[in-house]
C-alpha cells in the first residue's frame, strides 16, 4: 500500500532524488497507482533547496533550478547533511518539481527535542532523522499531514554512531534547553554498583504504585 507521505533527510539530495525517481517509475510500471507527497527535509543551517522553495512558492509556481543558489553551509548537530551546495541539485530539482512535493527545515534544538521525544518509543535516533522527524512535527501541526494518513520517515542512520550527540542531550551540554532530557546515572563499574544506583532512581520516582 502507498503511503501518503514520506520524509526524507536531505543534504546533496541524493536519497530524495532516487526515491521519487523509484516512486514514478513504479507508477509508470502499473506498480502502483499514485505517487506519495515528498518532504525534503533540510538542517535550518543548510538549507538552500528549502530557500529555493520558498522562493518559487511565493512565485506561486513549481520549483525550478532557477530558484537555487548555493549557501555557505554551518554547522549543525547533522553534520552528514551540512552541505551548502549539493551536488544532486539538478535531479532533485527535476524529481521534486515534477511532484507535488514540501521542503521544510528544522533548527538543532527542533531535531533534537524530536530525536529524543523519538527514542522514549524505544527508537535510538540520529540526528539527521531528527531533522526529518521534527518537519513531520511541523506539518502535522499545520495542519497538512492528517492525522489519518499514512506517514514513513526515513532513517539515514543508528544513534550509536552519534554517541557524543546522545550524550550532549541527555548531559544537558547542548546550547539549548533539551525538553526530553533523560538526565545519565554515573556509576562504578560494578554489578553492585549499578544495581544500587536503579534501586536509588526507582525510589526516586513516583511510579503510584502504593
Amino acid at each position: 500500500e502507498v503511503p501518503d507521505w514520506v520524509l526524507v533527510p536531505g543534504g546533496n539530495l541524493g536519497n530524495v532524488s532516487a526515491i521519487a525517481k523509484g516512486f514514478f517509475q513504479m507508477r509508470e510500471l502499473g506498480l502502483i497507482d499514485r505517487v506519495p507527497r515528498l518532504v525534503c527535509c533540510q538542517a535550518a543551517k543548510n538549507n538552500p533547496l528549502y530557500l529555493a522553495y520558498q522562493r518559487a512558492k511565493a512565485a506561486g509556481r513549481p520549483l525550478a533550478e532557477g530558484d537555487f543558489e548555493p549557501i555557505t553551509a554551518g554547522d549543525t548537530l547533522a553534520s552528514a547533511i551540512r552541505i551548502g551546495a549539493p551536488v544532486s541539485i539538478s535531479k532533485a530539482v527535476r524529481a521534486l518539481g515534477a511532484s507535488n512535493v514540501v521542503v521544510e527545515q528544522a533548527t538543532d534544538a527542533e531535531l533534537a527535542d524530536a530525536a529524543a521525544r523519538a527514542d522514549r518509543t524505544g527508537m535510538f535516533n540520529c540526528p539527521h532523522t531528527g531533522v526529518a522527524l521534527a518537519c513531520l512535527e511541523k506539518l502535522v501541526a499545520r495542519g497538512e499531514i492528517k492525522k489519518d494518513e499514512r506517514v514513513i520517515v526515513i532513517s539515514t542512520a543508528h544513534g550509536l554512531k552519534f554517541t557524543e550527540f546522545k550524550a550532549a542531550y541527555h548531559g544537558a551540554r547542548m546550547p539549548f534547553d533539551a525538553k526530553y532530557a533523560n538526565r545519565p546515572l554515573e556509576l562504578g563499574a560494578d554489578p553492585k554498583d549499578v544495581l544500587a544506583g536503579i534501586h536509588r532512581a526507582i525510589d526516586a520516582m513516583d511510579v503510584g504504585c502504593n
